[in-house]
């Protein structure tokens, strides 16, 4: 049948798309061997894209691209901020979502590649044609399939008609990869990337979870309830997501992940590994309390000058077994961890504002460490019958 075609064959590569290609796992492998495929079959492809509208809280669109010279695929993020700038206004991509039409420019033509840089940029290094077709997803949204050529002639109206045949087999997969890509995102945004993978092997089921060794950090921030009467809301708001964009970025540097926002109060596991063991999870997490308290001074110097109330936090660490896990109501679950190691460092959290410290550990977490540590006494500790010895870690 692809024998009888006019001009380059497109039956094998629909072929391809439809058996071979949609089990190909990555996106950039895909587009690289698609791209294989088109100039196997005659196809005068010099510069290929695909570009995708987002669900993601920092970017705005996912792009694959193929260049002949390299035969490699690439897939990158843009940021939100792409979306009003000159970098992003007046390309391709943009007139085929505003329109919904095919956009269609002959490289080399000085009015043409006037219409943006990205298109001067391309005719200077030999391009002669661009076309880019609306990639319709089925909830209708517009996303778009850019290919360019070196060959002086251009495309042919066959060439037009076969790119758009082309668009509609590539949409439902490409949107397929999108879905995936937009539900790994958004599960590493609101449960965490660990956990996220959890969920994604199917742990979804209440009550499934496994044992294992962990750091637990438990940070809260001092004074939030009265802050929360005398603070306007935006002020209020941008304290905290400050406070928690430092724990964030302390805890993920060192291994930790973040599973709960509980108010204004952070929960943390650092897992123990096979070859560090607990010894290794709690010099993490210790480390990340180091670059936490230290980063967020650095903060407060600069929001004391500009007379705004200071971000003042404490941080209990325990460490132990713990339950990684999913618990909740049968249609609303919540990945967490549970054990007394969690118990335990909720109350030394607790504790750092009754003895003014701003980190403090068990002598279970202590033993784990190199760093020296200051002994504090023993103290009652709700829910536990015993008074338990609290630690300070040298530096703290």
């Amino acid at each position: 049948m692809s024998g009888d075609e006019d001009g380059w064959r497109l039956t094998p590569v629909l072929t391809w798309i439809l058996g071979e290609g949609r089990l190909i796992r990555k996106p950039a492998v895909f587009v690289r061997q698609l791209c294989c495929k088109l100039t196997e079959a005659g196809a005068q492809i010099w510069r290929f894209g695909i570009d995708v509208r987002t669900i993601h809280p920092r970017f705005a669109f996912w792009e694959l691209t193929w260049e002949r010279e390299s035969g490699r695929a690439n897939e990158k993020s843009t940021s939100d901020d792409v979306v009003t700038s000159i970098e992003y206004l007046g390309t391709a991509a943009q007139l085929v979502r505003e329109t919904r039409e095919i956009f269609r420019c002959r490289l080399g033509d000085p009015d043409q590649d006037a219409r943006h840089p990205s298109l001067a940029f391309l005719a200077a290094r030999g391009g002669k044609d661009l076309v880019a077709l609306p990639l319709v997803f089925s909830d209708s949204q517009i996303n778009v399939l850019v290919m360019a050529t070196d060959r002086d002639s251009g495309y042919s109206d066959l060439d037009l008609a076969k790119f758009m045949t082309l668009s509609t087999f590539l949409a439902g997969l490409i949107e397929i990869y999108a879905a995936q890509r937009t539900a790994l995102a958004l599960l590493d945004t609101y449960v965490g990337p660990r956990a996220g993978r959890q969920v994604l092997k199917g742990q979804v089921r209440r009550g499934e979870g496994r044992k294992i060794d962990a750091a637990i950090w438990l940070s809260d921030m001092r004074e939030f309830t009265a802050l929360t009467e005398c603070l306007p809301q935006a002020s209020l708001l941008e304290m905290l997501n400050a406070y928690f964009e430092f724990i964030n970025a302390a805890v993920t540097a060192h291994g930790g992940e973040i599973l709960l926002f509980i108010g204004d109060a952070v929960l943390v596991v650092f897992p123990a590994t096979p070859r560090g063991g607990r010894s290794q999870a709690c010099k993490a997490a210790l480390e990340a309390a180091h670059d936490a308290t230290h980063g967020i001074a650095t903060v407060n110097m600069r929001r004391t000058r500009a007379g705004e109330p200071a971000i003042d936090f404490g941080i209990g660490l325990d460490v132990g077994e713990v339950i990684y896990g999913t618990v909740g109501a049968p249609d609303r679950l919540n990945f967490t961890v549970m054990g007394r190691a969690v118990n335990r460092a909720a109350r030394l959290q607790n504790l750092t504002k009754d003895l003014g410290r701003p980190v403090l550990t068990s002598a279970a977490f202590a033993a784990c460490i190199d760093t020296p540590a200051e002994s504090l006494g023993y103290h009652p500790v709700k829910g536990v019958l015993k008074p338990q010895e609290i630690l300070v870690p040298k530096g703290f």
